[in-house]
């Protein structure tokens, strides 16, 4: 019988060594210090913050958040205000960004393959998300020794575990870069998210580090108040020469430059301490450092454009009908920017004396979004069915609104609809029909109304077929703007 056990035990220690040869694994080296290494004590800590965490943001998705990371005990019930506006989202991959404390390198290195391992788990690294941004750039690549004493990805982890599942990982460090090398990084990011909306990213940093409490507060308002301005370059300048303090300030300036090539220009501060007031020894000459947690407001539906894109797209809509009408063909239109050139669904609506003068959309994300308006504007000067094509003299007359349109997401009833903030198509036996979310602002419609009215009158269906089961329901958000806006 011991023979047997041994022969067991031996078994079970080959196959375990074979796992972890055929993959890299990242042990925990920080448990016990950072954060507690026994199982239980750690997820209830991890618990008691988040039910602590209350914030009145209005930001349901982020695709960025920026959490601290230092000890639990000093900074963990604010990074729990971060983590609890993500809890149970669908986030598939999350791309955590932390700074080296340790080894002077230059660019940013990835962590290539493997899992990491935390007491609650193990989180596997997202190999092909890393494929499409590693070696393409001399200032980004794999070297996993960087990781090797860090702390800054290590400690975002346990929560991470505790609020998200079947999620993977793309460890990032940061080291010492230039703005350039900065917004090339941010570049691949961009391009490697695309349009997904399970992506996720987390920006591991902590603020002032000094031996002066009220200079914390002044240091950390102004650092602060950059990020609130989401002015990276700005930010940059002002880590350099010193009148911003954030360790992780490199890796917030590399999210910050993703988030302006992603067309996203919100940011909230969700809470903000330092140690001085966790620990309550505010005397001049005790060592400080300043914590915050913030969220940056995801693309799709509102607030997702910048106004010079707005202007542009705009600008895309007049000229290619105007050049149509003229000529009976479609204007030529290079465009570079990286969220203009993303596929998306889009509406062109034209109004003349505030009436309706024609609305075409495409609600299928079939080609890049300037594209899109380009035809979408077209077809509602030419081609919608209810008017006579536009005339060129009455072109003058005519105000356009582009809505720009999140992916669909299904819905099993009514009750996901939000009045004024969701468009709604609805599908039933081959016959469909959409309503965008200004409707129901428009006509003042009830959720009935607007739903019964939507089955009646635009998909030919039953009045209150959305009240059945085998009506397919899909809701959307939209970035709503006009020409009307920038005359007022």
């Amino acid at each position: 019988m011991f023979f047997r056990i041994i022969l067991f035990i031996q078994v079970v220690i080959f196959f375990f060594c074979s796992n972890c040869l055929a993959s890299s694994v990242k042990w925990p080296e920080h448990s016990g210090d950072f954060y507690p290494s026994a199982k239980e004590k750690l997820s209830k800590m991890i618990d008691d913050f988040l039910d602590r965490a209350s914030s009145s943001t209005e930001i349901e998705h982020p695709v960025i958040i920026i959490s601290p990371h230092a000890g639990y005990g000093f900074s963990g019930q604010t990074a729990a205000f971060g983590y609890k506006l993500i809890k149970n989202k669908n986030y598939k991959t999350v791309i955590i960004i932390g700074t080296s404390h340790h080894k002077l390198f230059d660019g940013a290195a990835l962590y290539g393959t493997g899992s990491f391992i935390t007491i609650l788990g193990q989180v596997n690294v997202d190999k092909e998300f890393l494929a499409d941004i590693a070696n393409k750039d001399s200032e980004v690549f794999e070297d996993a020794s960087v990781f090797s004493g860090e702390h800054s990805i290590e400690v975002q982890l346990p929560f991470l575990q505790k609020v998200l599942t079947g999620f993977s990982i793309v460890p990032m460090i940061i080291g010492d870069c230039s703005l350039e090398t900065c917004e090339k990084i941010a570049h691949l990011l961009a391009k490697a998210i695309g349009q997904r909306k399970d992506v996720l990213v987390v920006v591991s940093t902590d603020l002032y580090h000094g031996y002066d409490f009220q200079e914390a507060d002044t240091v950390d308002s102004f650092t602060l108040g950059l990020m609130k301005k989401m002015d990276y370059r700005q930010l940059y300048y002002a880590l350099r020469d010193e009148t911003a303090q954030a360790c992780g300030g490199l890796a917030a300036v590399v999210a910050l430059s993703l988030a302006n090539e992603l067309g996203i220009q919100r940011l909230e501060l969700l809470n903000h301490t330092n140690s001085a007031l966790v620990t309550g020894k505010m005397e001049k000459g005790v060592w400080t450092v300043g914590y915050a947690s913030c969220a940056v407001a995801g693309q799709g539906g509102e607030g997702m454009l910048t106004p010079e894109q707005k202007r542009k797209l705009l600008k895309i809509a007049r000229e290619s009908i105007l050049v149509y009408l003229k000529t009976g063909k479609k204007i030529q239109i290079n465009e570079s920017d990286l969220l203009l050139t993303q596929k998306m669904g889009a509406f062109v609506t034209l109004n003349q004396q505030n009436g309706l003068r024609g609305c075409i959309g495409s609600l299928v994300a079939s080609q890049s979004l300037y594209l899109t308006v380009q035809d979408m504007a077209i077809e509602a000067a030419v081609g919608d069915p209810r008017f006579s094509p536009v005339s060129l003299s009455e072109l003058k007359d005519i105000q356009i609104e582009i809505s720009v349109l999140s992916p669909m997401e299904k819905v099993n009833s009514a009750e996901n609809v939000e009045l004024g903030k969701h468009g709604v198509l609805v599908r039933r036996n081959g016959r469909s029909g959409v309503f965008l979310p200004q409707v129901a602002t428009e006509t003042g419609w009830s959720k009935d109304e607007f739903l019964s009215n939507l089955c009646a009158h635009k998909a030919g269906i039953a009045a209150n077929a959305w009240k059945d089961r085998g009506t397919e329901l899909y809701i959307f958000t939209a970035d709503v703007f006009s020409e009307k806006e920038g005359k007022e």
